[in-house]
């Protein structure tokens, strides 16, 4: 029997391996209306306090609070938007709106709900204010020069809006990654293809470019490889010099047309070439000319699996997430699974979160790595340790979440 050469490591031990050899990518600079979702590459700090004026956070009237008096005439209104020259004196007020800057002598607004006419251009308070009331100080929501972004922030929809706030039109983010994917196997067709006797529909490689989309990464779909060396060695030649990483699926066994092992071997260095996980055994992990290169296994789930271990965690890296791995959490298996002990078994499940607190999960199937259907509605990867093959109904296990959690209804009271 041929040996493989590459020794079967723990996956704790591939993924720090990974992680050693991968690099967040070089800063880019862009615009901050297509920064959504990208990652910070530095510190932002407000050049301006906001509000930089006093202002009204309410419809109302500016008053002096100070002043005694039930009625005020109203020598005035100021709008949003510009700065005004009338100023509140005692037996006075001035009409203001929401965001309008506070007129000169002005110390609180009362709103309007609280006042009702009286006369012709005169108001009475309901209510005595307080010094501040329903204003906005100078600084209230930003002081200048304060830290408003730091480096690492995953930038949403209220950093988006904060940055126009301080008005930071440009921002250094770092890129996503662009990752290079192909497939490889001369018995692959396109899904449009009818399949011919030997053949099957490549659905790895639509899989991993969606997996490469959702995990934050730019997809380069880079086509199917026949097995010929020099078809995958010109393939892999052109990803390298275009793409940050390069993900491949099949050619990485022991067979003669598994020509991914030998051509990363000769070209760059294998990091490892085995895993003692089930599926995916023989995922690969190498660098060529410091590009990370994954080699996954050409069964859909080995490769969907191995991705979601191995090749997630680096990709958010290189993007410049700090915050790399899936939730885990701890539930109880709803019925008995066992599995082949010589491995760490990564089963299909579906977790449900009961209104006691518990979690619960059943796995989805059958767990073959050919039925990609094991995927379809999972929500999560049930860690199954090698040397215990039985795991009775009511075990606790951790779980890797890869999608939500949904809650288990309580039935209505009738």
């Amino acid at each position: 029997m041929r040996e493989s050469p590459y020794p079967m490591i723990s996956v704790e031990a591939a993924i720090e391996t990974i992680l050693q050899h991968v690099r967040p990518l070089t800063p880019v600079t862009i615009n901050f209306t297509d920064a959504l979702g990208f990652v910070l590459a530095e510190d932002i700090d407000a050049s301006e306090a906001m509000p930089p004026f006093a202002a009204s956070a309410v419809d109302g009237y500016a008053v002096i609070a100070a002043d005694p008096s039930p009625v005020r005439r109203v020598i005035g209104a100021q709008p949003a938007g510009s700065m005004g020259t009338l100023t509140v004196t005692p037996g006075s007020a001035v009409h203001v709106m929401t965001g309008a800057p506070l007129p000169a002598g002005a110390d609180a607004v009362v709103m309007i709900e609280h006042t009702s006419p009286e006369g012709d251009s005169s108001i009475r308070l309901h209510v005595q204010p307080a010094a501040g009331d329903n204003v906005r100080p100078i600084g209230q929501d930003l002081a200048a020069g304060q830290r408003v972004l730091s480096h690492g922030t995953v930038l949403g929809a209220a950093e988006i809006g904060l940055l126009a706030t301080i008005g930071r039109t440009h921002v250094s983010v770092y890129p996503r990654p662009r990752v290079a994917v192909l497939s490889t196997g001369d018995e692959l067709v396109d899904p449009h293809e009818q399949p011919r006797p030997g053949q099957i529909r490549d659905s790895n490689r639509y899989s991993l470019l969606s997996a490469v989309r959702e995990a934050g990464g730019q997809p380069l779909d880079w086509g199917r490889i026949p097995d010929r060396a020099e078809a995958v060695q010109e393939a892999l030649e052109s990803a390298l010099r275009q793409a940050d990483a390069v993900l491949t699926s099949g050619g990485v066994s022991m067979g003669e047309l598994d020509l991914i092992k030998p051509y990363l071997a000769a070209r760059g260095t294998i990091h490892f070439g085995r895993v003692r996980a089930r599926p995916g055994k023989p995922v690969t992990f190498a660098t060529v000319d410091g590009i990370p290169v994954f080699a996954m296994p050409g069964f859909p789930v080995s490769a969907l699996v191995s991705f979601e271990v191995y090749v997630r965690p680096a990709l958010l890296k290189m993007a410049g997430h700090t915050h790399l791995y899936r939730p885990r959490q701890r539930v109880i298996i709803e019925h008995a699974i066992r599995h082949e002990p010589d491995r760490v078994e990564f089963q299909r499940a579906v977790v449900r979160r009961h209104p006691d607190g518990r979690y619960t999960a059943h796995t989805t199937g059958y767990q073959g790595s050919g039925r990609l259907l094991s995927m379809v509605g999972a929500n999560a990867l049930l860690v199954l340790p090698a040397e215990q093959e039985t795991f009775p109904a009511g075990s606790e296990l951790e779980a890797w979440l890869i999608a939500p959690v949904r809650d288990v209804e309580t039935p209505a009271n009738n």
